[in-house]
């Protein structure tokens, strides 16, 4: 049975930041290997900079912006929630987050193709 408070936009939203902080404290170690090869292996960089112009490893790209964007203003939504007075538009603030972390994702993915 599923508990009332857990059928409400801000508790998606809640769950929306914690599901993102998540999966880019996962990326972190790949994107340190990564950073990594710059220093000790040059042509390994080289070669995994040309696998990442593929169309598919973009969108993956975009998926990640999507992430850091929607960590990013779902934190600060949660910043102004703890530090300013409550407002009845909050949920109207957890949507503005997540189209604002949409559209930056979005502004990424055609710049990057």
């Amino acid at each position: 049975m599923i508990k009332t408070h857990r059928n409400q936009p801000l508790w998606y939203a809640y769950i929306l930041h914690r599901v993102s902080g998540i999966a880019l404290a996962l990326f972190l170690p790949a994107h340190f290997y990564i950073l990594s090869l710059a220093l000790n292996e040059p042509e390994s960089l080289d070669s995994m900079l040309h696998w990442a112009e593929q169309p598919i490893v973009k969108f993956a790209e975009f998926g990640l912006v999507f992430l850091l964007a929607v960590h990013l203003f779902g934190g600060l939504r949660l910043l102004a929630l703890e530090f300013l007075p409550w407002k009845p538009g909050q949920k109207t603030f957890a949507a503005v987050a997540v189209a604002i972390a949409f559209f930056v994702a979005l502004a990424f993915l055609l710049r990057a193709i």
